[in-house]
């Protein structure tokens, strides 16, 4: 995808690239490389890459010259959503400094005594030092997984200025010897943010004592919405379903989800609808993946298994199972990967927001269809929606 320049050709009110560069300009004008040093608060946040696996880069961020509260702005998915446009997002990710630096996976113990790990996974900002040194980096990195990543410069030390406030449960795992999925059950249990809860998966604070290592951040977010969603998943499929269909609608940062729940045994179809020109594609693009009853998945995504989470959840709380029909729809306006955040978020929110009750699964399906912004697609020609249309319950046959 080419940049028009000035002319705007492409549709947007301003120019994303020249943002970019003014929040990054911003967040180095900050920055003393004479003195070697960064000062400021992490919101909290850090990144565990995973070139190079077992010796990995560990990439710990800080709002420069930012201090308090203020900074937790600076990676705040759950209060971003509804408020915070791209342009916000992109600004508030390329004005923090990634300061990285190389480390074995299994120098768990080392983080933690220096209390790095627990800053990234703190209940408020920490403040910080970071002393520098080479040449810092002003780009900025962009990821489907992860959400963005400011000019970066190699960290030869980090210094944990503050206490961190780190929760009670997750503090009192880190000492207990119980396995990782067991922790990310217990804590998701005690209300604790699942953002936190993939920080601390992936920082190594969670697992038996012996074999705890730090997980690369990517990994960790798609291993807590498996671990999460198995234990609802074992909660949901034998409860009784629902007895009606009913549509919900939700959208945000130029992704629109429309979430169907009919009378079925469980399973789920995702379907994905990438407008012309808009992020991954220069043409209209449609996936799609189905889960069964068993839990089993066609193949494993990141975003499906953030929606499939929120979905789980919802159905977790009013005590039914049901087939879901999730339909994502990515309009050209979602021009920036900002993470699979957004998709978690909108999901959960969009059960909130119930547009319809219809007489049928066809009936719904056509309604969604009729609201999609994209008219060229025929949902009832999508491999998984055709197939949950031509099932027949077995019940049918004793009529």
């Amino acid at each position: 995808m080419r940049c028009k320049g000035t002319k705007f050709l492409c549709g947007l009110s301003s120019c994303p690239i020249t943002e970019r560069f003014r929040a990054v300009v911003n967040a180095t004008s900050r920055i003393s490389l004479d003195k070697g040093v960064v000062d400021g608060s992490t919101p909290p946040s850090a990144v565990v890459g995973e070139k190079g696996y077992p010796r990995v880069s560990l990439s710990f961020n800080l709002a420069p010259g930012v201090v308090g509260d203020q900074a937790r702005v600076y990676e705040d998915p759950v209060n971003w959503w509804g408020k915070a446009t791209i342009y916000d997002i992109i600004n508030y990710r390329s004005s923090l400094i990634s300061n990285f630096s190389s480390i074995q996976v299994t120098d768990v113990w080392k983080l933690y005594e220096r209390e790095l790990s627990l800053a990234v996974v703190s209940e408020r900002p920490v403040q910080s030092e970071s002393k520098i040194s080479g040449k810092l980096e002003a780009k900025l990195r962009f990821d489907g997984y992860v959400l963005p990543r400011g000019p970066s410069v190699k960290a030869e030390e980090i210094r944990v200025v503050e206490n961190p406030k780190v929760p009670r449960m997750l503090e009192k795992l880190i000492q207990d010897d119980v396995k990782a999925t067991e922790g990310v059950v217990s804590l998701y249990e005690s209300g604790q943010d699942i953002y936190r809860i993939i920080d601390a998966l992936s920082l190594g604070l969670l697992g038996t004592r012996k074999g705890r290592k730090l997980v690369p951040t990517r990994w960790a977010i798609t291993a807590v919405d498996s671990i999460v969603g198995k234990e609802l998943y074992d909660r949901v499929v034998s409860l009784p379903a629902i007895n009606e269909v009913l549509v919900f609608y939700q959208g945000y940062l130029g992704n629109h989800f429309h979430v169907i729940l009919y009378p079925s045994s469980y399973s789920i179809s995702w379907v994905e609808i990438w407008h012309q020109m808009a992020l991954w594609s220069n043409e209209l693009v449609i996936t799609d993946l189905q889960e069964d009853y068993w839990g089993n998945y066609d193949t494993l995504d990141g975003g499906y298994m953030a929606a499939r989470t929120s979905v789980l959840e919802y159905l977790n709380s009013i005590s039914r199972s049901a087939g879901v029909v999730i339909v994502r729809e990515i309009t050209k306006d979602y021009f920036a990967p900002l993470g699979n955040w957004h998709i978690r978020e909108t999901v959960k929110r969009a059960f909130q927001n119930r547009i319809a009750k219809t007489s049928s699964l066809g009936e719904a399906l056509d309604l969604v269809q009729s609201r999609l912004k994209e008219k060229r697609v025929n949902l009832r020609e999508i491999r998984t929606i055709r197939k949950i249309l031509s099932q027949r319950k077995i019940d049918e046959f004793f009529q």
